[in-house]
């Protein structure tokens, strides 16, 4: 695939929901298309070979849902495309289709958004440059760096996993010392604040 979000391996110490996540990050795999997981407002293509009527184009609605020929609605919202293709696929082989050949990709992503605050330049929520990956000094990077008093040790980053806020706290200092080797995968939707330094 072309585009997506990685699945990075983490170590980590221990994880809380609403809570506390100390972590490091070992270095990501290649940014496709199979690892993103579909999500509201993705324009999704639907091809089933030799099977040109049931080609479709279909946004993926709210409640992650898709429209599909024969099989009607289908849910995909945080799958793959992949398992997007696979959950098809086995729809249409139940009294449709013989062993069906299905393909599924992205036409269009939705908008995805990044929120920065605390010790940077240019605090405020920024949409992700392209479609490729964005990670957590790139983000900084969009809120124009740190500020002078920054604490780029400090960097708690807020995302929300099946419906709880979960909180990480990451080492960007470290991350820095190790850039290209280690990185720390932003998701659309995080809220990333640098602490102050305390003097």
């Amino acid at each position: 695939m072309s585009t997506g979000i990685p699945n990075a391996r983490m170590l980590f110490w221990s994880v809380l929901s609403s809570g506390l996540l100390l972590l490091f990050v070992a270095p990501a795999p290649g940014y496709a298309q199979g690892n993103y997981l579909l999500a509201p407002n993705d324009l999704v293509a639907v091809t089933v070979f030799q099977e040109d009527d049931l080609a479709t184009k279909s946004r993926v609605g709210n409640d992650g849902t898709i429209s599909v020929p024969l099989i009607g609605t289908v849910k995909v919202g945080g799958k793959s495309v992949d398992e997007a293709a696979q959950i098809i696929r086995s729809r249409l082989a139940k009294g449709y289709l013989v062993n069906p050949q299905v393909n599924v990709g992205v036409e269009e992503f939705a908008k995805r958004l990044v929120t920065v605050l605390g010790e940077v330049q240019k605090g405020g929520t920024f949409e992700f440059p392209n479609q490729g990956p964005l990670d957590l000094l790139q983000a900084i990077g969009l809120a124009g760096g740190y500020s002078k008093v920054a604490n780029p040790g400090k960097i708690v980053v807020k995302r929300r996993v099946d419906g709880k806020e979960t909180v990480l706290l990451v080492n960007g200092k470290a991350l820095a010392a190790k850039a290209g080797v280690e990185r720390f995968e932003v998701f659309p939707g995080d809220t990333i604040t640098v602490a102050q330094s305390i003097f």
